[in-house]
């Protein structure tokens, strides 16, 4: 393949834009980039962005949703690498206060966090 691609976002379907913007920003530093918001109002998408990469989680709240979304079998995560130097045992106490954290995996040295629509993160010491 001559293509070269790289990656640019990942999307989560959330039932709350504000409560997952909010949990976003104070779990994991996530701030808006860009948002699409189209007059006639039935959906609104909002790319948070870490301001190192430039990779994008896309929310995506589309108005005429009422139910939960199905998260089938929740073996799908996004996971992020804190940056060299950054204190892991640190981050993992925050997001234990925070009442986040679903998932410790002490051999493998990682953790899960769920978001509000029960996505997991996992969370990666540095390398």
């Amino acid at each position: 393949m001559d293509y070269k691609l790289h990656f640019d976002h990942f999307n989560f379907n959330v039932a709350d834009l504000g409560r997952s913007m909010e949990f976003y920003a104070k779990a994991l530093g996530l701030t808006e980039v860009s948002r699409i918001e189209p007059s006639h109002g039935k959906f609104i998408i909002v790319y948070l962005g870490d301001s190192v990469t430039s990779f994008r989680l896309e929310l995506t709240w589309l108005r005429d949703r009422t139910a939960p979304y199905d998260l089938g079998e929740g073996e799908f995560h996004i996971a992020l690498r804190l940056a060299p130097g950054q204190d892991y045992q640190k981050m993992l106490s925050y997001h234990k206060e925070m009442g986040v954290v679903c998932f410790e995996n002490p051999e493998m040295g990682i953790y899960f966090i769920e978001d509000p629509d029960g996505y997991w993160i996992e969370i990666l010491p540095p390398q």
